[in-house]
């Protein structure tokens, strides 16, 4: 859920023992966040009530391969007699998901929304429920979650609620609901706080009390979403009680088959994992629930890891995959992480493009900056719904193209001293751009970040040696942004107005309207005094505005302020863009705020700290280095 999601990779060490020698795959990094083709939104019956009442426009692939689709399929596994119930009756009148109930309808009392088998067995079909939960703080996440189930063509889902704020919204715009009962309350709580545990104990009872009414159930955390429908991948292996995700870096296998047990050293990850109503896995739920309600220290994950392990082997059979786990009986399925996807093995390694696979879902762990780098990943990979309004912001966006030199990004080794050296580079055109962004009341643009190096959690030697992330890489804003704090209120007497972003592949989004994408200037920064290069609002060619490097506050007032209907601005360069503000206090306040925005890289061997944290103003710091603190005292974030 919430928090930080590096957090969330229990107990994950460094693992340096490669898997493969070599992986001999092609791979396009200008296609990184590949998505998978999904099928039409349906209609909502009420166009003026929400921003989701209106159908959204499907997410196509960015970068399909026709064979993509062969590679992902190998025949059922065999796994032998499955002890299942019975199906129970399940509806054929299930209300349409975005059905918006007329306002002039009384919302039903609350005890209607109670979870019972009759309430789930209005959303069940071919047996499976598919169930997330969560507060109001995580309204945006449980809303994009069922906008690409129900893109894919699924409707059997529930939400549960833990605060009636929730319920009632999610009603109200059509999204089937039941009240968790928690009186949890409405703001994100943050990762390893009491509520935060408190909330991963709800979600063992609630598969407890599920279980029971002989469903299978498909249980999955909100920071995550479904990319391809899981069901026929889920039904290829019917022998399993339990199939589970994993926090596993390391591929075991290159194509869909399940992760090879024996190899897997990762955490088994319960943000997604699907469960069927057999005698072993309702045992499982039991004892995981009175283990959680016993001791309030236990990490649910931790919890389930260590019952799932307590017995784990010998495999089920030599084909399906399967181990046996827990107490001998449950029959355990690792879900192949290359496709069912980490926040690492999606955003960081890209794995399953560079398999050719299509991801069925990813998950936002592995990441920093809390809930607001999960949301912000998500926008980046362009799999996040936002209401109208993010896409058209009043005052106008804008953007450049990042000036990167090839011996920065390619040459030499990929060290601490590179990846600070590109780093650094980017970021001081990115510091030019949040002034410019500030100067003219727009919105930024962020532009793609490169990395020569991982960003984890503990000492490594830049990449996890065995995982396939290539170098350089195309890496996360939160890997050196802190982008909790730049979207953050802060006081505006220290740090000055806020500013704005957007993710870098914003532009790209088929959610940008089409007035947006057309209402475009072009600025192409000219040494002045050179050809037509000086201070002019003259656009000679249409759409194309030459416009002198170097130039001071008010040149850029005056010349830009012609074109503050023009919805993106683009700059083809940052680089010597702009002198500074005249104002010292302004300046100053500016500085404060941009300190703040960058984080760490971590983390050196050898060293405690091994952190190294990035300073925005390294360039004005003579002999600047990228060294970890060396005393307890120097143990803060640049002044």
């Amino acid at each position: 859920m919430g928090g930080n999601g590096c957090q969330e990779v229990a107990n994950t060490k460094p693992l340096f023992l490669a898997i493969y020698a070599t992986v001999i795959i092609g791979v396009v990094f200008s296609s990184f966040y590949v998505l998978s083709a999904m099928s039409s939104a349906k209609s909502a019956a009420d166009s003026n009530t929400s921003w989701l009442s209106s159908p959204f426009p499907s997410i196509a692939s960015v970068d399909s391969h026709p064979r993509e689709q062969a590679l992902n399929f190998s025949p059922p596994a065999t796994v032998g007699k499955v002890g299942v119930p019975a199906p129970a009756p399940q509806s054929t009148l299930m209300p349409p998901i975005w059905e918006v109930p007329p306002r002039t309808k009384k919302m039903p009392p609350l005890k209607a929304f109670q979870l019972s088998k009759e309430l789930v067995q209005q959303r069940v079909k071919d047996n499976v429920i598919i169930v997330t939960f969560g507060n109001y703080a995580f309204m945006d996440f449980i809303l994009t979650w069922v906008k690409h189930l129900t893109d894919l063509g699924l409707s059997n889902l529930l939400v549960g609620a833990m605060d009636t704020k929730l319920l009632e919204a999610l009603y109200w715009k059509g999204v089937p609901v039941f009240d968790m009962g928690s009186h949890m309350s409405t703001i994100d709580v943050g990762w390893g706080s009491p509520t935060f545990h408190k909330m991963g104990r709800e979600k063992v009872i609630l598969i407890d009390s599920v279980l029971p009414f002989g469903y299978e159930l498909l249980m999955c955390d909100t920071d995550m979403v479904w990319l391809k429908n899981p069901l026929p991948y889920l039904a290829r292996y019917p022998g399993a009680d339990v199939l589970t995700s994993s926090d596993q870096v390391i591929p075991t296998v290159v194509d869909d088959r399940l992760d090879i047990w024996q190899q897997v050293t990762g955490a088994y990850n319960i943000g997604i994992f699907h469960w069927r109503p057999t005698d072993s896995a309702k045992k499982l739920a039991k004892e995981w629930k009175d283990m959680l309600l016993a001791d309030d220290k236990i990490w649910d994950q931790n919890g389930f890891n260590d019952l799932v392990r307590r017995q784990l082997g010998p495999s089920v059979d030599e084909d399906s995959g399967l181990v046996y786990a827990f107490d001998g009986n449950l029959k355990l399925g690792i879900l192949p992480a290359s496709i069912f996807c980490s926040g690492h093995t999606y955003f960081v390694q890209a794995m399953y493009q560079q398999f050719r696979l299509e991801p069925y879902a990813v998950h936002t762990t592995f990441q920093y900056a809390g809930t607001e780098g999960k949301r912000h990943r998500l926008r980046e990979a362009m799999v996040f719904y936002d209401p109208p309004e993010y896409y058209d912001s009043p005052g106008g966006f804008l953007s450049f193209k990042p000036s990167l030199p090839k011996n920065l990004l390619l040459d030499g080794e990929h060290n601490v001293e590179s990846h600070f050296s590109l780093v650094n580079y980017q970021m001081k055109q990115i510091r030019t751009a949040l002034a410019v962004a500030l100067l003219l009341n727009r919105t930024l643009v962020m532009p793609p970040l490169w990395c020569r190096l991982d960003r984890l959690w503990f000492a490594h030697p830049g990449v996890l040696q065995g995982s396939v992330t290539r170098q350089p890489f195309l890496c996360p804003l939160d890997h050196v942004f802190e982008v909790n704090i730049m979207l953050k209120e802060l006081p505006l007497e220290e740090f000055g107005p806020g500013i704005n972003i957007r993710e870098y592949s914003f532009l790209d989004n088929p959610s940008v309207p089409k007035e947006v994408k057309e209402s475009w200037l072009d600025v192409q920064l000219c040494q002045e005094g050179t050809g037509d290069c000086h201070a002019s609002n003259d656009t000679s060619t249409p759409g194309i505005l030459r416009f002198p490097k170097r130039s001071n506050e008010e040149t850029f007032k005056a010349v830009f302020s012609t074109f503050k209907d023009v919805k993106v601005i683009q700059f083809s360069s940052m680089q010597d863009a702009f002198l500074g503000f005249n104002d010292k206090t302004t300046e100053q306040r500016f500085k404060n705020r941009l300190k703040r925005y960058v984080g760490i890289w971590c983390c050196v061997g050898n060293h405690t700290p091994g952190h190294i944290y990035y300073d925005m103003y390294w360039d004005e710091k003579p002999g600047w280095k990228p060294i970890p603190p060396q005393t307890p005292a120097d143990d803060h974030p640049p002044l």
